[in-house]
């Protein structure tokens, strides 16, 4: 929840923010459709150690293949962030009819993230949610080309009726 907060504060940059995306027998934590590109956001929840070392206690660092936290290291988030990434840009290439580019991300909430890898994935504390929006990519996405992405995301993302739309006669 608190990834999806901050991301949600980009659409005052005009980005557009999905949560939950469902796709194939998995779901996609965050989308987001903006002028650099689009990015598929995995969020993962660590616990800090606490070795009485502060900061340091809280800082993970990314090497461009694996995420080395104080007391342990990972490489599934970001293996799990890019065939999201590749599974999103194969299916929205196929709903808009051109090629879509998505990025992997890790949000790593409560975490000083120390990037000294330039590879995919992007990993990031979602409280400098600006950062991977920025970073995406070099193409810049038409307003038209966002709208499109947009509206597939909204098809498979807003399938629930609002409440107040029901017939109260079918529940």
């Amino acid at each position: 929840m608190a990834t999806g907060e901050e991301l949600n504060q980009l659409m005052l940059s005009g980005c557009r923010v999905f949560h939950d995306f469902p796709a194939d027998r998995f779901n996609i934590d965050h989308v987001v459709v903006g002028p650099r590109g689009v990015l598929a956001v995995e969020t993962k929840a660590r616990a800090k150690p606490v070795r009485g070392r502060g900061r340091e206690d809280a800082r993970v660092t990314y090497d461009g293949n694996l995420l080395l936290f104080p007391t342990w290291q990972e490489r599934e988030p970001l293996e799990q962030a890019s065939r999201q990434a590749v599974w999103l840009g194969k299916w929205l290439t196929s709903a808009v009819g051109e090629p879509v580019t998505v990025h992997a991300a890790v949000a790593l909430p409560g975490w000083y993230v120390d990037g000294k890898g330039a590879a995919p994935p992007i990993v990031f504390n979602p409280r400098n949610a600006p950062f991977p929006a920025e970073r995406a990519g070099d193409r810049q996405l038409s307003g038209a080309l966002i709208q499109r992405i947009a509206h597939q995301i909204e098809q498979r993302c807003r399938d629930v009726m609002p409440q107040a739309f029901r017939d109260p006669e079918h529940h």
